[in-house]
């Protein structure tokens, strides 16, 4: 028993490593993503690098938290949160052509919704306290979760935002990413780390949507 306890310990550690390792390279990509221009070779393609090791990383990373002695709600919500994001913000992409068909989007964004709720009440329910952590998140996935449910309503709405659909969710998932990076590392002292990447992740998706309202010299190729 010892032996086999030995040894998934050493599988787990396996998986933090490259939980790590993705998580670095997608930092390091989406970084590059939001600074080249819009569009461009160079966003195409470190977008593309940033989704997928983002992906592997959230996976692996949800996959740790459930393993024993490893029970995680950050581990947990980072997973999750940036799961949804991740393909939210990937998919719509799809949505720069008329008619098309968004009921797998609303099949995601209905799951994720039932999840957040979950994040926020199950601890309350089973264990008697708020989750701080999964509050958060929770309630974050929900805020964006009801957003885009609305959005999906409206296909002809949604064809003319599908850009800001992409940024907003692209870079939610990079927040969750640098969030993770930050709480870990324990960059800032106490709580701070758990909302200055919000912050200043939420200004930088204020700053585009307003830009591409009042439509100010964003080139985008969008094909």
């Amino acid at each position: 028993k010892l032996e086999r306890q030995m040894e998934l310990e050493q599988f787990i550690q396996i998986l933090i490593i490259i939980h790590a390792g993705f998580g670095g390279i997608a930092l390091l990509a989406g970084g590059i993503a939001l600074s080249a221009k819009k569009g461009g070779k160079i966003h195409k393609k470190s977008g593309i690098v940033f989704f997928y090791t983002m992906l592997a990383s959230a996976i692996v990373a949800f996959v740790i938290s459930t393993l024993p002695n490893h029970h995680s709600p950050f581990l947990f919500s980072i997973g999750v949160f940036s799961i949804y994001f991740l393909l939210i913000g990937y998919r719509s992409i799809r949505f720069k052509r008329k008619n098309t068909s968004s009921k797998i989007e609303r099949i995601i964004s209905t799951t994720m919704m039932f999840v957040a709720v979950g994040m926020i009440l199950l601890p309350l329910i089973l264990q008697g306290v708020l989750n701080i952590v999964l509050t958060v998140f929770g309630g974050t996935a929900l805020i964006f979760t009801i957003r885009n449910l609305k959005l999906y309503k409206n296909p002809e709405k949604l064809n003319k935002s599908w850009l800001k659909l992409h940024l907003g969710n692209m870079i939610g998932g990079y927040i969750a990413a640098t969030t993770a990076f930050v709480v870990v590392n324990n960059f800032f002292p106490s709580f701070y780390g758990w909302f200055i990447p919000g912050i200043i992740g939420g200004t930088f998706i204020i700053y585009w949507i307003r830009k591409l309202n009042k439509g100010k010299n964003i080139k985008i190729v969008a094909n």
